[in-house]
């Protein structure tokens, strides 16, 4: 049975920076979760930051809270640990939270604390998709299965 990675707050954690729960309720999630399929990952708290913490936002190769501290330290750990979880489950790909700037996989915040989002992905699902691991993002759950599916008839 292949692994999935996901996002630490799509599996339900309590580790979003605003201590906002935002789980994931879809049912073909639940299904893998039950599965025992999901390993969860939480990049900025396995990076040594508290829930809730300071919104951060990627600035160019930074990432930088609106008070300006550098945090960029704690998420590229945190990037790191979600690869070494990655491959020691041998995951098929990682499900990331769209729109974060360690798990964003197609948009982030632009950085300027505006509410405004921009194309680009996070540390982690940058650090994931250049090791090789397709990273996709909540709202692609039905692609996510076809890719594993078509994985899994293949072994």
């Amino acid at each position: 049975m292949r692994k999935i990675l996901v996002s630490g707050c799509l599996y339900g954690w309590h580790c979003r920076y605003d201590a906002v729960d935002c789980p994931c309720t879809d049912p073909l999630f639940l299904k893998w979760k039950q599965e025992g399929r999901l390993v969860p990952v939480c990049p900025e708290t396995f990076g040594g930051l508290q829930t809730p913490r300071p919104d951060a936002q990627r600035v160019a190769e930074k990432v930088m809270t609106e008070s300006g501290k550098d945090v960029t330290a704690e998420y590229q750990k945190g990037a790191h640990e979600a690869l070494r979880l990655a491959k020691e489950n041998d995951a098929a790909f990682a499900i990331m939270k769209e729109d974060s700037p360690s798990c964003g996989s197609k948009y982030i915040f632009d950085g300027t604390f505006t509410d405004t989002k921009k194309a680009g992905q996070g540390c982690a699902a940058q650090l994931l998709r250049d090791a090789g691991f397709p990273v996709m993002d909540e709202d692609e759950l039905q692609q996510a299965q076809k890719t594993l599916c078509r994985l899994e008839a293949n072994e």
